[in-house]
This record gives C-alpha cells, sequence and structure tokens, in this order.
C-alpha cells in the first residue's frame, strides 16, 4: 500500500485553491489505488515549532547522551520526522506566499531536516559533505500564485523562490531524485479574471490526473509481476 504524507501550508481553508488541489490529487490517485493511505499533516492550521537553541543543542548531541530535556526538546520533530519516513509519495499544498515558502512550511522544513536522522554529514566527502539517508520518495509541490509569468523568460522570472527553495531540499536532503518532482500551479489568483479561472480550472484538473497517472505507474510493477511467463 503506498503512502502518501499530505501537507497543507496554506493559511485559508475553504477558500485555498492549494487544498483544492490537494484534494484533486487524492481523489486522482483513488481511482488506481482506493486503499491508498494519506497522512495529513496541517501546518497552516497548526504551524510546527520554529527550532530553538534547545533543540538545536540536543540535535546535535548523540542519542545516548541526550538527557529526557534534550529528548522533549526534540520529540516534535522525531514525531515529523516518522511520518515523513513513512510517506513513499510527499504532496504539498503550498501557496506563494511573498515570493517564497510561507513560515510554516520553513518550519515544518527545519523540523525535519535533522543530522543523524534525514541526512549524514561526514567531511572526509570534500566540499560537500552531506548525504540523505532517505532515498525512493518521490516529491508533488501544488502551488497557487497570485500573479502570474514567472516561468523562464516570463515577465516574472527569478521572483519565485519558492519552487527552486523545495527542489534544493528535495534532492540534497530528502533524497529526492529530480525526476521524482512534479509541480502544478494555479496563478493570476490577486486579478480575479477569466486568466484565473482558466488557470485554477486548468490546474485542478492536472492535479487529477498526476495523482491517477502517478498511482497507475505505481501499481504497473506489480500488474506485470503477475503475468504468467
Amino acid at each position: 500500500m503506498t503512502v502518501l504524507l499530505r501537507v497543507d501550508a496554506s493559511a485559508r481553508l475553504d477558500r485555498s485553491i492549494t487544498r483544492q488541489m490537494a484534494d484533486r490529487f487524492i481523489d486522482g490517485w483513488r481511482t488506481s489505488e482506493p486503499d491508498v493511505q494519506i497522512v495529513p499533516r496541517d501546518v497552516g492550521l497548526r504551524p510546527p515549532s520554529i527550532v530553538s537553541e534547545a533543540s538545536i543543542r540536543a540535535g546535535f548531541t548523540p542519542t545516548e547522551k541526550r538527557s529526557q530535556e534534550m529528548n522533549d526538546a526534540l520529540a516534535e520533530s522525531m514525531t515529523l520526522i516518522d511520518e515523513l519516513r513513512q510517506a513513499d509519495v510527499l504532496v504539498l499544498g503550498v501557496p506563494l506566499y511573498n515570493y517564497g515558502l510561507p513560515a510554516s512550511l520553513k518550519a515544518w522544513i527545519d523540523q525535519i531536516v535533522r543530522p543523524g536522522e534525514t541526512f549524514s554529514f561526514d567531511l572526509k566527502r570534500g566540499d560537500f559533505p552531506i548525504q540523505s539517508t532517505l532515498s525512493g520518495k518521490s516529491l508533488v509541490v501544488l502551488s497557487s500564485r497570485g500573479e502570474f509569468g514567472f516561468e523562464p523568460g516570463g515577465i516574472r522570472d527569478g521572483w519565485n523562490h519558492m519552487n527552486p527553495h523545495l527542489r534544493t531540499i528535495a534532492t540534497r536532503l530528502l533524497g529526492i531524485a529530480a525526476n521524482d518532482i512534479y509541480e502544478i500551479a494555479s496563478e493570476y489568483q490577486e486579478f480575479d479574471d477569466e486568466r484565473h479561472h482558466r488557470s485554477r480550472e486548468q490546474a485542478l484538473h492536472d492535479a487529477a490526473e498526476l495523482g491517477s497517472r502517478l498511482a497507475a505507474a505505481r501499481r504497473a510493477p506489480c500488474r506485470n509481476e503477475e503475468v504468467p511467463a
């Protein structure tokens, strides 16, 4: 059974386009795998704690040397890391806030990226000592944007600092291959015109189609193995 970790980062609830996109993605997935397991994590509604002096010190202390106070400081982080570890696919519903990540999602990232848990650090590797201890996961980024033209050559080329940030985190720290990252965006939200309507409807359609396609791709090997030689 596939496990999807759904992380919603929008501060909005009913009016959130990214939540709607995540719903459509999961609905699409269920057309091919009805019993898929969904692990929900709503950081928009319940933001994780910001890392502190105590949690950083505890995180860099070997497990066997941690005090109970240190373990308590890392309890939230360990819960979030355990959710990440069990997931096959990470589904982020994340709006573009001020051309970057919502603060709640950045807090979540800082809680799950930990030495000895999600990556190792070894100076013997030279100038690139960090290596993820995770592998085999996929990342789906479902975003909404108030403006438009963020694509290469667009009128806001280079203004979107969220997607590049998430790709770097995924490939460098979470062990996700670049070709296992999928991105869909709805744009023009602040203009509230026909362009926005078309973009939103296309994004919802694409999210459902992507969910169905990825689920079918994951199940295909199983079906092939059942075919007699």
